[in-house]
């Protein structure tokens, strides 16, 4: 379980989080049609990734210290 945390889990929710980021700061900075339909929805997008890497990091931390035996 640590290593997919650490291997796999943890970096493809930072890349996501990084990825609706960057998508949605071009969107408001280019404007446009595109912008107002879309980058409400990317930045709740990128909060709701942001999220889920924070309770990864959480969990890898917790079960790295449940391993660890102190």
């Amino acid at each position: 379980m640590l290593t997919a945390l650490q291997y796999f889990l943890i970096p493809l929710a930072l890349l996501a989080t990084a990825g609706f980021l960057a998508v949605g700061i071009y969107s408001l900075a280019k404007g446009g049609e595109f912008a107002e339909k879309n980058s409400n929805k990317l930045m709740r997008m990128r909060v709701t990734a942001q999220a889920i890497a924070v309770a990864l990091l959480m969990l890898f931390v917790y079960l790295l210290t449940q391993n660890s035996g102190g």
